[in-house]
């Protein structure tokens, strides 16, 4: 695996992955950037949210189970002196599909955080990480509306 980060102009980068893909990067205005691209620092959560949401929805999936959407919110804490780690990470699922059984979707997110994600395995090395778990039915929302 590889990426690439390049310098465009002021705090600005634009990186790279090894498949292809690009982002642009940028600093907040107080420390010199025009705030016209992610944060690094949320770059990582972002990877954090998209690695541990595969990961459910393949498990669910392979499991059988229901699911028609996974959201992923994380919200960071950090550290007040340089280097600025992550102290606390919480991550929020929310889970929807048809009469999805709670114990699975436990389950999955348990063995994301602890087997799978590589994303949560190297930042809980600094971390404390939490979540919480909603599950949204489908056929409830239907039978409400």
């Amino acid at each position: 695996m590889k990426a690439r980060a390049s310098w465009v102009e002021g705090m600005a980068f634009m990186g790279e992955s090894g498949s292809g893909h690009a982002v642009i990067m940028d600093g907040a205005p107080e420390h010199g950037g025009r705030n016209i691209g992610i944060r690094p620092m949320e770059m990582l959560l972002i990877g954090l949210a998209g690695c541990t949401g595969f990961d459910v929805v393949q498990i669910l999936k392979k499991g059988r189970e229901p699911v028609t959407g996974c959201e992923v919110e994380v919200e960071a804490g950090r550290a007040e002196t340089d280097p600025k780690v992550f102290t606390t990470i919480h991550v929020a699922y929310r889970i929807t599909g048809r009469g999805l059984l709670r114990a699975k979707a436990e389950r999955a997110v348990t063995l994301s955080k602890e087997k799978y994600c590589s994303a949560s395995i190297m930042l809980g090395m600094t971390a404390t990480i939490t979540h919480t778990i909603e599950l949204i039915d489908e056929l409830e929302k239907v039978a409400a509306a």
